[in-house]
């Protein structure tokens, strides 16, 4: 009889699978908590600051940081294919969401934004499946549009029947936060999720600059009365939401997957509320509390249904 040869067995890919998603889940959750105080802090900055100055001005200062990071880790340029991607993450990040949010904040309490910011999760998986990056069930997709419609709802009751200006600017940014997220998510599972938000911001500054160089020059010559409280709002959004925030961001997504740990977002809209509370001093009014409840809990359902990577 020959004797008997023990195999030594691979490891199971299912596990593997189910660890990166774990690891995706609390990196996600980490990044959801840095970046739920964005919209406070944004209506904190914008009432010395104009909008447009405080897009421009937290896109360079991130910008800055970034290239001392890529200095410093002496990262090498990216390849051609990761131009389209890191453009849509300059557009949509590093651009298109702050501009959008911060014109909104100024005629919407935060605890309104951060509610219909909570469609975002949805949002986002919306845009990876329709660039092939995901395949969400039927079950998602309906679940996706009961979440949609609350948010609707919420943003017609508040708004006397009808849509305000400020409405359509978050639906917008949120519309170009999930075209970020989804092409940043996807791109660094290959180059990594910090060097995406590095060259991204990198590739945002250019053109930044040129547009802070043709804003009024009065608006410079204002920056000496403005008070501590405005330039702790513009410091957070630059170094946090802008910057470090997308560190555990980009690499949770890129662990999990888009549609998958985008759904920790879930979460968002509670710690906005909260963040506004504490820092605005606004009320955590029923209506909002049950309104972002509501699409929590369409966002959890749809977490349960099947989304193929």
């Amino acid at each position: 009889m020959r004797p008997t040869t023990l195999v030594p067995t691979a490891p199971n890919a299912s596990i593997s699978t189910a660890s990166d998603e774990a690891r995706g889940m609390l990196l996600g959750l980490a990044g959801v908590a840095i970046f739920s105080l964005t919209l406070p802090f944004t209506r904190l900055a914008v009432r010395e600051l104009d909008p447009l100055f405080l897009t421009l001005g937290r896109a360079l200062g991130a910008a800055v940081l970034a290239a001392a990071w890529l200095r410093m880790r002496r990262v090498p340029l990216p390849g051609r294919a990761a131009l389209w991607p890191l453009t849509v993450v300059a557009l949509g990040c590093v651009l298109g969401f702050p501009l959008l949010s911060s014109i909104a904040m100024r005629s919407v309490p935060a605890s309104h934004g951060a509610v219909l910011g909570g469609v975002l999760p949805l949002a986002t998986a919306l845009y990876a499946a329709l660039r092939g990056f995901e395949r969400p069930s039927r079950g998602f997709w309906g679940v996706a549009l009961l979440g949609t419609s609350l948010v609707v709802t919420f943003a017609l009751s508040q708004g006397g029947g009808a849509l305000q200006p400020a409405d359509l600017l978050m639906f917008g940014a949120v519309g170009a936060a999930a075209a970020g997220y989804a092409e940043g998510g996807r791109l660094a599972r290959t180059l990594g999720g910090q060097e995406t938000i590095c060259w991204a911001l990198v590739l945002a500054a250019v053109p930044a600059a040129v547009l802070l160089a043709t804003l009024e020059h009065d608006q410079f010559g204002r920056l000496g009365a403005v008070g501590a409280a405005t330039w702790l709002g513009f410091g957070y959004v630059t170094a946090f939401s802008m910057f470090i925030g997308f560190f555990f961001w980009y690499r949770g997504l890129a662990l999990g997957g888009v549609a998958r740990v985008g759904q920790v977002q879930l979460l968002q809209p509670f710690l906005s509320l909260a963040g506004a509370a504490m820092l605005l001093g606004e009320a955590l009014t029923a209506a909002n509390v049950g309104f972002a409840l509501a699409v929590i809990a369409t966002v959890a359902l749809g977490r349960r249904m099947q989304v193929r990577r």
